[in-house]
């Protein structure tokens, strides 16, 4: 099944965030199933201003969890208000186990809240369509339109196809990735993913959920393009694929510029969806 998540214009990112009784809960993808990360639930179990103490507390008090620790934990790359770094993470069963270790009110609460949680991550592996009504739900219930949504779910379907060649044609690394998607980012719109968040005013934020209409589709058009060179050109290796990206952008960008041209105003904004929610003043 193909991730309805999406990326931070590297790979297509899986860390998610969800919330138990107004805390958040980080979750990712990994091997097919949601993993959490630790020091959250603790936290939300335990209100602890220290959850990473109130960990080693535990597992002082606890022989036996302690014993097999290794098993349970496992680093994975999270999203961070700093960047992706490697987080200590467990699996649903494993959180479970941990849970035993916590005395908390909140405890038979959080187990049924982690059991819907992974029963929804097995539906949409059965039904892959459950996971974009579920992606369009969540943007309706953010204040997003529904002309929105559409061209934002068309732009992830692009990105996955986009990145499913990559892989098949070379790309082996998250900095390969970055790499080609700032190739097309600055052919498209003259700046790189990391210097357009900057310019909305975004740190931990996707960026393509703060693009408007024309923003949105001059992206789609610069990714689709790069895509159908790929498969025209049968390309192979980082080097050719780069290429190929700014090549890709190119065509968007030229298209982007004549309809500067016309406007006579730039697409490229700084206006972003914190500071104008569609439910509020539609963006422009």
């Amino acid at each position: 099944m193909k991730k309805v998540g999406e990326e931070n214009f590297g790979l297509v990112e899986s860390t998610k965030i969800a919330f138990f009784k107004g805390k958040q809960v980080r979750k990712t993808i990994h091997q097919g199933e949601w993993w959490f990360v630790v020091v959250d639930v603790i936290e939300a179990l335990t209100d602890s201003l220290n959850p990473k103490q109130y960990l080693k507390n535990m597992l002082n008090r606890d022989a036996e969890l302690a014993k097999g620790w290794v098993q349970i934990e496992h680093p994975l790359s999270i999203e961070t208000a700093g960047g992706k770094q490697k987080i200590n993470c467990a699996n649903t069963e494993d959180i479970f186990r941990i849970i035993q270790s916590i005395p908390s009110p909140k405890a038979e609460p959080f187990k049924r809240w982690l059991a819907k949680v992974g029963y929804e991550r097995i539906q949409e592996i059965e039904n892959p369509e459950l996971a974009t009504k579920r992606t369009r739900m969540l943007y309706k219930l953010k204040g997003y339109s529904e002309d929105w949504i559409e061209k934002r779910l068309r732009g992830i379907v692009i990105r996955e196809e986009l990145t499913d060649e990559w892989k098949n044609r070379g790309a082996q690394s998250q900095k390969d990735y970055e790499i080609l998607t700032a190739e097309i980012s600055k052919a498209t719109f003259g700046v790189t993913p990391s210097q357009y968040k900057k310019l909305k005013g975004l740190k931990r934020e996707n960026l393509r959920d703060h693009m408007d209409d024309f923003e949105l589709i001059f992206n789609m058009l610069g990714e689709r393009a790069t895509t159908e060179i790929h498969r025209n050109e049968d390309s192979k290796g980082l080097i050719k694929l780069r290429g190929d990206a700014k090549a890709g952008g190119d065509i968007a960008g030229g298209a982007r510029k004549n309809l500067e041209k016309r406007l006579g105003r730039s697409i490229v904004t700084k206006k972003n969806f914190l500071k104008n929610p569609e439910s509020k003043k539609k963006l422009k």
